[in-house]
């Protein structure tokens, strides 16, 4: 009984996680695309598909201010609400897009 139930609280965080992505990820959708496939403005890169440790330092970097371009200060007040469980979920989401 105590196995089934670790195991539904531990499907129940990750599908949480998961829902977490998709709805932090919305946020990204108007500049980036659906799938990540749109220089966001014109400006950044194509985030589809990168690897999730790329995006996870970028949104680290973005959030405390030591990475970006031209989009440094827009992305900056994006980022500013994730926590760190939220930014690992995005940068997985990100890393299956196609």
């Amino acid at each position: 009984m105590k196995t089934l139930l670790k195991t539904i609280i531990a499907l129940g965080i990750l599908g949480a996680a998961a829902l977490s992505a998709d709805a932090n990820f919305a946020k990204c959708t108007a500049c980036h695309g659906a799938n990540g496939e749109k220089k966001a403005l014109g400006k950044s890169q194509v985030i589809q598909g990168w690897k999730a440790e790329k995006t996870l330092a970028a949104l680290k970097g973005y959030k405390d201010g030591t990475y970006g371009g031209p989009m440094k200060g827009v992305m900056k007040g994006q980022v500013a609400k994730l926590n760190e469980a939220d930014m690992k979920a995005l940068a997985q989401h990100i890393e299956g897009l196609k």
